[in-house]
């Protein structure tokens, strides 16, 4: 490996959390090489959690589905542009775009893989860690930087904020999130309305808050339906928003995890997500992992709030097995729970 890498690439072609999940690897790299040019390779639908990211110098975009030309394309165009390249996921594609990139690569293995794929990727990586189960995403990155000796920094850094904000002045609000990308992970709109009746009795006033896009429109319309209005927003509005607020409340999603970043009291919703892998990476990291399951836990910035059934965390999609299926221990989650966990982060 070269002491002093003048290029450096990462590799993080999964979902939008994923992504944000990475950037306190990106964070260690910056800090042990400042004067490095380090990208990111990221899918195009995801680019947006890493814009005004300082320690990226550029984010290079693909498909989430390319086609096999676009594909052979990109492998041509990153072909030996590096001195380093790290693949933060044990999958063939972006292992391969490692080997093209550079002469020196890092990456994640697994045993999931065929025999003959993981001799392949660890004769393509000249570091490797193994891809643990139960084990939180950010300790999984930062365990590649390990392997590469350069220290930890466990600090997530979210899209570069707004300035200022067209829809609330001044900073005594709740936010809420309410839309995450699957049926899954939502609670109820029957939750929701009552949890801002609940808010307004400690006077505080709801700013509910979505992403762009029409479905999220109609979806954020059937939440909220008259309790309160719902804004769509893009990512600089969202960060300056989580900055200020008072309290943010929201389900799995990335900008739940957007919220602990960004330090504001959050206060996770959660289902069949495994928390000790998702949940929410609050201020100065997780002195101890989070618990599998439990009524409220609470680790520094962030309150994870479950309805602990026994088959809790389930990790599936549902209770039907489906993106488009409900979640028993979400829509059975009672206001009252999540009420007191607002309760304790207000305190």
């Amino acid at each position: 490996m070269a002491a002093d890498p003048s290029r450096v690439l990462v590799i993080s072609l999964r979902r939008i959390g994923d992504l944000l999940l990475t950037t306190p690897l990106i964070r260690s790299l910056r800090r042990a090489w400042p004067k490095a040019e380090i990208d990111a390779l990221v899918f195009t639908n995801t680019a947006g959690i890493v814009d005004g990211n300082p320690d990226i110098n550029r984010v290079i975009t693909m498909p989430p589905r390319p086609t096999l030309s676009e594909s052979a394309r990109l492998f041509a165009r990153l072909w030996r542009q590096y001195d380093i390249a790290v693949s933060t996921q044990s999958g063939d594609r972006p292992t391969a775009f490692a080997f093209a990139a550079a002469p020196y690569r890092a990456g994640v293995t697994t045993d999931d893989d065929p025999w003959l794929a993981r001799a392949l990727k660890h004769l393509a990586l000249q570091k490797s860690v193994p891809a643990a189960d139960k084990l939180h995403r950010v300790e999984q990155m930062l365990r590649l930087a390990d392997v590469l000796g350069v220290q930890r920094m466990p600090e997530l850094v979210g899209p570069a904020a707004a300035p200022n904000s067209q829809i609330v002045t001044g900073s005594d609000f709740a936010l809420i999130h309410a839309t995450p990308m699957f049926a899954y992970k939502e609670w109820t709109p029957e939750g929701w309305g009552t949890l801002a009746a609940g808010l307004a009795k400690h006077g505080l006033p709801v700013v509910a808050i979505g992403g762009p896009g029409e479905a999220e429109r109609r979806y954020l319309d059937q939440v909220w339906n008259g309790v309160a209005t719902a804004h769509q927003v893009e990512w600089p509005e969202m960060m300056h928003l989580l900055e200020r607020a008072r309290v943010y409340i929201g389900p799995d999603t990335s900008v739940t995890h957007l919220a602990a970043a960004a330090g504001c009291r959050t206060v996770a919703l959660f289902g069949p997500t495994d928390p000790r892998v998702w949940g929410p990476w609050p201020i100065g990291g997780l002195a101890t992992p989070w618990d599998a399951s439990g009524t409220i836990q609470h680790r520094g910035n962030v309150w994870i709030v479950q309805n602990p059934l026994p088959c809790m965390p389930c990790t599936l999609e549902g209770c039907e097995r489906n993106i488009h299926s409900r979640s028993a221990c979400l829509d059975e989650l009672t206001p009252d729970r999540v009420l007191a966990a607002i309760s304790q982060a207000l305190a």
